[in-house]
């Protein structure tokens, strides 16, 4: 099993959700070379329980997994906290949905919650709890009490901060796994399907439980695997993310543009708005 345990399934947290858009991030993924994917949406970005309404309704259940057009998707959750940085949390559907619902007064910036209470919350709900891109400038998770840091399940090895330097990214995250004896896994952090791949887990089978999957962890019974080329997947994902979100803000419609529509029509309907718009250029 491939699996990329850092995902989204929007573009950005103010976006709205588009059905599209997300299933063509799922068919990506698949020729990607993922067979399986921990969506870890930000909890924070709007029509968050639409994504999961729409996947509940789209897929079909095996275990504790949702099985998407043969893609096998892990729910899950990205948070903020208030030392700044961001935990994931995996764990069924329904629990993560719930989970989100309860942080619904903690979502905007100043009131995060702090590492401690978030635990305290996950701690009633099952599934896994990991640490994102714990190195990332801006976050402060390496400087929490270790005793809190080791009710951690996992760290992320993350894609994109191993294509920024891979040696430092590699160096810090593995020490920080051996000082906890906590598994380090890869996760890509992706928004576009350019960044699939980038890094992904190998395990030696399938599984479709968090606890099956955690028993693997321990155990060792994977690999993590560094795309050779992975700066580049990491640097083409950005720029398309930046170009997708500029078609956005002049009034297109980047996902129309993103699946090959009528991009004429869609250019001259950007025009047509910066004429009754003189704050748009085109």
């Amino acid at each position: 099993m491939y699996l990329d345990f850092h995902t989204h399934g929007k573009l950005a947290k103010y976006l709205p959700f588009s059905v599209p858009y997300t299933q063509w991030l799922f068919d990506e993924a698949q020729k990607a070379g993922l067979t399986g994917l921990c969506l870890t949406e930000h909890f924070n970005t709007q029509q968050f329980a639409d994504i999961y309404r729409y996947i509940l309704s789209a897929s079909e259940r095996d275990g504790e997994t949702l099985l998407y057009r043969g893609l096998r998707i892990f729910p899950g959750m990205e948070t903020d906290i208030a030392e700044g940085g961001h935990i994931l949390s995996l764990g069924p559907a329904e629990a993560i949905l719930e989970l989100n619902a309860r942080l619904e007064p903690y979502k905007q910036k100043g009131s995060f919650l702090p590492f401690e209470r978030l635990l305290a919350v996950f701690s009633e709900y099952p599934g896994l709890v990991g640490a994102a891109h714990p190195f990332r400038e801006g976050g402060h998770i390496p400087e929490l009490d270790v005793r809190l840091l080791q009710h951690l399940d996992f760290i992320d090895l993350n894609g994109k901060d191993v294509a920024e330097n891979q040696e430092r990214t590699e160096a810090l995250t593995y020490a920080m796994g051996e000082k906890l004896r906590i598994p380090v896994v890869g996760g890509s952090d992706t928004h576009q399907a350019l960044q699939y791949g980038c890094i992904r887990t190998r395990f030696s089978k399938e599984c479709n439980t968090f606890e099956a999957l955690y028993a693997m962890m321990q155990n060792g019974e994977y690999e993590i695997e560094i795309h050779p080329d992975a700066a580049h997947r990491v640097a083409s994902a950005t720029l398309l993310k930046r170009a997708l979100k500029t078609i956005d803000a002049i009034g297109g419609d980047y996902v129309d543009v993103l699946l090959n529509e009528n991009i004429d029509a869609l250019f001259e309907k950007a025009k047509q708005r910066a004429v009754h718009s003189p704050a748009l250029v085109v």
